[in-house]
């Protein structure tokens, strides 16, 4: 998970490069007044999407898988621990009638 989030943090950055560049180089048109910044910011988040979903698809799958198998492991563990604890108060409930 660790690795998508990195690498798609490097494409982002690399689209703030290309559009900051194309902006001051006058091909982008600029933001109004002191909003070129956040101009720049908007439209690398806005170009940088659809090129992690299509770039970075396999890593996507590889992470989704690994978040998958930890939810059903935590899944088991907690349907585990709910069993021992029936188990508790069922043999503690048997010990109370008993005696």
């Amino acid at each position: 998970m660790l690795r998508y989030t990195l690498m798609r943090l490097g494409v982002l950055a690399g689209c703030l490069v290309v559009v900051g560049g194309l902006v001051y180089s006058g091909v982008f048109p600029r933001g109004l007044g002191d909003s070129n910044g956040m101009w720049i910011i908007l439209l690398s988040l806005v170009i940088s999407a659809p090129i992690s979903f299509v770039v970075l698809r396999k890593e996507r799958d590889r992470a989704s898988v690994t978040v998958v198998e930890r939810v059903d492991r935590m899944k088991a563990n907690l349907e585990a621990n709910r069993s021992q604890e029936d188990e508790a108060i069922d043999s503690a409930h048997a010990q109370g009638q008993t005696s």
